[in-house]
């Protein structure tokens, strides 16, 4: 497996698993697909604010996965806090590909100073949970039954990791 920045060509790719995570899983709290011209202008404005949009490619160079961080929330006192993002093609999750692309999130966002890393998680997804608890993510709040989806209310799980001491300014 490979990893490199996201590009034009990757857009039909990540539309597609990011339109299978929206039908078919909690992670996204959406029920409408995106469309191509939705994930151009996100990938665009991502990279646009120098944050990183990047794809895993197995051995033959598709793209089997993509991740990317932005901000937390638009204000000045949370510019230091970033809000991160992976997802894996269905044939190619549990194989390693959700830590290689959070691995390069992690080490990106050192790179850029970045103080704390949040990942929001609809509780009960052990996968995701277990992932991040990997990587050294602390449990940090649950918000109950904020989210919606295929009729039933889902709670939200938030989980940090702290990059920086608190004296790093």
């Amino acid at each position: 497996m490979t990893l490199r920045a996201a590009h034009e060509g990757d857009l039909e790719v990540i539309l597609e698993i990011t339109n299978h995570a929206i039908l078919h899983t909690d992670t996204l709290w959406m029920n409408t697909p995106l469309t191509l011209d939705q994930r151009r202008v996100w990938m665009e404005q991502r990279q646009e604010a120098g944050y990183p949009v990047i794809v895993a490619c197995d051995t033959e160079g598709q793209t089997i996965g993509f991740g990317s961080y932005g901000p937390f929330r638009p204000y000045e006192g949370y510019a230091r806090t970033v809000e991160h993002s992976v997802y894996v093609a269905a044939s190619h999750q549990g194989k390693g590909v959700g830590a290689l692309l959070l691995t390069a999130l992690i080490e990106s966002a050192r790179q850029k100073n970045i103080h704390v890393m949040v990942a929001g998680i609809a509780a009960g997804n052990v996968a995701s949970e277990a992932l991040h608890k990997r990587f050294g993510f602390q449990p940090s709040g649950v918000l109950p039954q904020v989210g919606y989806k295929q009729g039933r209310w889902l709670d939200l799980l938030f989980m940090t990791l702290c990059l920086t001491t608190t004296n790093d300014l």
